[in-house]
């Protein structure tokens, strides 16, 4: 196996769920420090980031990479705030990220989309700042973004009554979704936005385009909190099979998935939190 990224530090800035003195918010955000690299995957609503970052002294002002998991406002919101004080980031993210979007729920429409002043900051940048990502693509030897992950699973699904009108003739598939993986020489290191392209899809997907098989952690939102019990079981079996060391369930797992997913495989599941600071080694430190 490839000995891939040294040290690894990943710190979450945003989730629904905020450690004492820290803002909690509907949305995701992690700084990952790896390769001589710090990357901010997702950014928030934008004010939980604007809170944390400060108090946990983050320091977001030498961030080279901004990854945008997908183009829901929960994830892009702090944009401006961020490229105002990384001048440097370059933002890596799908075209589709830009296009309007909806929840629908009782007949109503709810935008959920890239609000305007983050899209309006993201055109605003000069080409050499954005990167549109359409493929798998190496951030630093050992860091990779996947691009759009394939779906292959008859039981997973975006995870929502999602559309790009807000009449809701037209699905909303969100094919921006992606997720990004660290190699170490235990394993894969997994970070997820939402898995609007299903957890499962997303793992499997790392391992066939990393060629390695063994995942060490996944880290982030797997959006079940609406999923049917049929889809956490199977869910759940799968990832019995693929047997990550640690699971860390942010954002939109949902409390009663994370609960269930809790009894179903017991303590390697963990709940994160804004505050919380996740380091690894590059070593295979297996026993």
């Amino acid at each position: 196996m490839n000995s891939g990224v040294g040290s690894i530090r990943i710190g979450i800035l945003v989730d629904n769920e905020a450690r004492p003195g820290l803002l909690a918010e509907h949305g995701f955000s992690a700084l990952i420090e790896a390769a001589g690299r710090r990357i901010l995957f997702d950014s928030g609503q934008g004010p939980a980031l604007e809170h944390n970052a400060v108090a946990l002294a983050a320091g977001l002002h030498d961030v080279d990479t901004l990854v945008l998991s997908h183009g829901h406002f929960d994830h892009s919101g702090g944009l401006p705030w961020v490229l105002e004080r990384a001048p440097a980031a370059v933002v890596c993210c799908h075209p589709a990220a830009l296009i309007p979007r909806y929840s629908i729920s009782d007949g109503q429409a709810r935008p959920v989309d890239m609000p305007d002043p983050a899209r309006a900051a993201l055109l605003g940048l000069p080409p050499g700042r954005v990167r549109w990502i359409d493929g798998p693509v190496q951030l630093a030897p050992g860091v990779d973004l996947s691009g759009p992950i394939p779906r292959r699973t008859e039981y997973e699904d975006t995870g929502g009554p999602f559309f790009i009108d807000p009449d809701g003739d037209y699905p909303d598939q969100i094919v921006d979704d992606q997720a990004l993986w660290l190699r170490t020489g235990a394993g894969l290191i997994v970070v997820t936005g939402c898995s609007h392209s299903g957890l499962i899809n997303t793992l499997r997907y790392a391992q066939r385009q990393s060629g390695v098989e063994r995942i060490r952690a996944v880290i982030g939102g797997f959006h079940l909190v609406h999923a049917s019990v049929a889809r956490l079981e199977r869910t759940t079996e799968a990832l019995r099979e693929l047997s990550p060391d640690s699971i860390v369930a942010c954002h939109c797992t949902g409390e009663e998935s994370r609960e269930l997913l809790r009894r179903m495989i017991g303590e390697s599941i963990a709940y994160g939190q804004a505050g919380s600071v996740l380091e690894f080694d590059g070593a295979d430190t297996r026993r």
